[in-house]
């Protein structure tokens, strides 16, 4: 969603990096670009106001003027701006000191509250806590099934005593759903509240007296982070009311322009809790000011995507991987258990683009092909137990066999039999100390032209070639005479010390 903003960005500090020292017409410059981007990814114009004021009264102290490095300093003011836009520090739920908690759900129709709902209830449920989803929009149609296969998704309970479809009270469903979820000791109460094409009293009415009803621990308002400039006028109106306190942001993984996630904040004075990045259940996560700022400016998300890859790999399995690549066993059926391991962390495009430096290679991430995993665990799983162990056994016939029965090619066949031996030979490097040539590279000067870090063996019954050139001649000679050993032992180093 930030990819243009963030491109922008890069590209202006980029230009800023080049001076070695920065004058007032340098950072206003710097400012100037700032400000288009700003505009163009379509932040509200008082919060744009407000940040270059900010970096301007920094950037133009005796911070960035007695700072080592000024473009460095002047980038380090940009982020700390964006953080505290952003909303300054991350805010987690509020829980009730007495169950249930009570989390109520509000926002425009076709924002994704009934996806979220089931979102968040399945986070909680990870969390450790049982949540019960209640289902309090009874206007839009199919409302109610579609909370009921949300929840059913979730794994989690759904309160329904209502058809929907404009029949039932939606105020006297979410009074009932607190008794309900005290007697049956649900932890967590998610009332998912009708919403509407447009702001309207009705709306707001109702949703101001199911407030009242169940007296809820968080209001969160949902919104469509594709909305652009109205965000911020949708979010007031919901704030004045019905009186929100938390956002969350869903659609982040869309193209707009991503301005209502530097703006909604800033305006309501509401922290942003969530925000969902795709369809899928595990698509859902809390909001870090700090890290949101990191991707915007291409400085990675390093620290979300070690959270995602601790929760998707067994240290104890990890362990056992790692011993394997020791032992050099590591086998096609242990590729396969990491692949699945790695599904399990989400989309692996979007966890390509929390590294450092992603916007640089954004064209590659749009062209990969996420169904390139699917199509190598097909060939795997085409393969017997023994050919997945010993790959070398695969002739013509069975490679044949295994394209047919993967709905591939003998030619994709092939290439990821060849892709595998390299890497096992990569592996096979690592484990004994080494670093594994990286192609197109030659070797350090002192190395081995097979292995970065691996000494080249000096042929002792040979004399080592000389220069023609009288200069470089006797340069070598004085190196031979530095490098010779003092205590009688041979010198095993790479680089003659």
């Amino acid at each position: 969603m930030f990819g243009n903003l963030s491109d922008r960005l890069v590209e202006t500090f980029r230009n800023l990096r080049t001076k070695g020292k920065l004058s007032p017409a340098d950072i206003d410059a710097t400012l100037r670009e700032i400000r288009r981007a700003l505009l163009e990814a379509d932040v509200a114009l008082e919060v744009v106001k407000n940040f270059i004021t900010a970096v301007r009264d920094r950037a133009l102290g005796d911070e960035v003027s007695k700072a080592l490095n000024p473009a460095q300093q002047v980038v380090q003011i940009v982020n700390d701006e964006l953080v505290k836009i952003l909303g300054g520090a991350a805010r987690k739920l509020t829980f009730a000191k007495n169950p249930p908690t009570v989390i109520m759900l509000a926002g425009l129709q076709g924002s994704g509250k009934t996806t979220l709902a089931g979102k968040l209830a399945k986070w909680l449920k990870d969390q450790g806590q049982t949540p019960i989803l209640v289902a309090a929009d009874l206007q839009r149609p199919n409302a109610v099934n579609q909370l009921q296969v949300v929840g059913e998704r979730a794994g989690v309970d759904v309160f329904a005593p209502e058809p929907g479809n404009g029949v039932g009270n939606p105020v006297a469903v979410a009074k009932d759903s607190i008794k309900h979820a005290t007697k049956k000791q649900y932890s967590v109460v998610i009332v998912d509240t009708a919403g509407r094409l447009g702001i309207d009293e009705e709306l707001m009415k109702q949703a101001s007296d199911i407030r009242k009803a169940v007296d809820p621990d968080e209001v969160l308002f949902v919104i469509d982070s594709m909305i652009g400039q109205d965000a911020v006028n949708v979010a007031k109106a919901f704030d004045d009311g019905v009186g929100i306190t938390g956002v969350v942001l869903t659609k982040l993984d869309g193209d707009a322009r991503g301005g209502a996630a530097l703006s909604v904040s800033s305006v309501t004075g509401k922290p942003i809790i969530f925000v969902s990045n795709g369809e899928g259940q595990d698509a859902f996560e809390p909001f870090y000011p700090d890290r949101m700022a990191s991707r915007i400016l291409d400085m990675g998300d390093v620290l979300s995507l070690i959270e995602k890859t601790q929760s998707a790999f067994d240290e104890a399995e990890a362990q056992k991987m790692a011993d394997k690549i020791a032992s050099e066993t590591f086998t096609l059926e242990d590729f396969l258990e990491q692949m699945q391991q790695l599904r399990k962390m989400g989309s692996l495009k979007g966890m390509l683009a929390m590294m450092p430096g992603a916007a640089q290679m954004r064209q590659q991430l749009d062209n990969f092909d996420e169904k390139e995993i699917d199509r190598t665990e097909a060939i795997i799983r085409s393969m017997t137990p023994g050919e997945r162990r010993v790959p070398k056994v695969l002739n013509g016939s069975r490679r044949l066999r295994i394209a047919k029965g993967s709905g591939t090619t003998v030619t994709e066949v092939n290439s990821l039999v060849n892709r595998f031996e390299q890497a096992a030979k990569m592996m096979k490097t690592v484990a004994k100390g080494g670093m594994p040539q990286i192609p197109g590279m030659p070797g350090m000067p002192g190395m081995g032209g097979g292995f970065i870090g691996k000494a080249k063996k000096k042929d002792k019954g040979k004399k080592g070639s000389k220069s023609g050139n009288p200069a470089k001649r006797a340069a070598e000679a004085a190196g031979m005479l530095d490098s010779k050993p003092t205590d009688g032992s041979s010198s095993g180093s790479a680089f003659g010390l």
